[in-house]
C-alpha cells in the first residue's frame, strides 16, 4: 500500500498562482505514472494533469491547459502541479492519484489516492 500526501492549497485570489506538491509514503512515485484530478462540491471529479514515470509525456485537461503544469522531482520523489493564473473554476479539492499508465489517469482508474488538499480561488 503507498500513501500518498498532497500539500500546497490554500486561498488565493484569482489571477494568482499555487503550488501543489506530493510526496509517497515509500520512495516509490517513480514507479507509477502520476497525476492530478479535483473535485469540486456537487460536480463530478475532473482529470487536472498526468505524468509518465519516465518524465516522458504529460497530459492535460482542457480546462488547464496553458496555465498549470505537472512536474516530477526524482531527487526528492515528489510530483508537483505549479498552478498560474487561477480562476475562481478552478476551485476544488486536489487529488494526487498514481497508476500504472498515464492513460489510466484521465479515467480515474488509479492505484493510489491522496487524501486531497483544497485550493479555493476568489474571485
Amino acid at each position: 500500500q503507498v500513501q500518498l500526501v498532497e500539500s500546497g492549497g490554500g486561498l488565493v485570489q484569482a489571477g494568482g498562482s499555487l503550488r501543489l506538491s506530493c510526496a509517497a509514503s515509500k520512495r516509490t512515485l517513480s514507479t507509477y505514472a502520476m497525476g492530478w484530478l479535483r473535485q469540486a462540491p456537487g460536480k463530478e471529479r475532473e482529470f487536472v494533469a498526468a505524468i509518465t514515470r519516465s518524465d516522458f509525456d504529460t497530459k492535460y485537461g482542457d480546462s488547464v491547459k496553458g496555465r498549470f503544469n505537472i512536474s516530477r522531482d526524482s531527487s526528492r520523489d515528489t510530483v508537483t502541479l505549479q498552478m498560474t493564473n487561477l480562476k475562481p473554476e478552478d476551485t476544488a479539492v486536489y487529488y494526487c492519484a498514481a497508476a500504472m499508465n498515464i492513460d489510466r489517469l484521465p479515467m480515474g482508474a488509479v492505484a493510489f489516492w491522496g487524501q486531497g488538499t483544497q485550493v479555493t480561488v476568489s474571485s
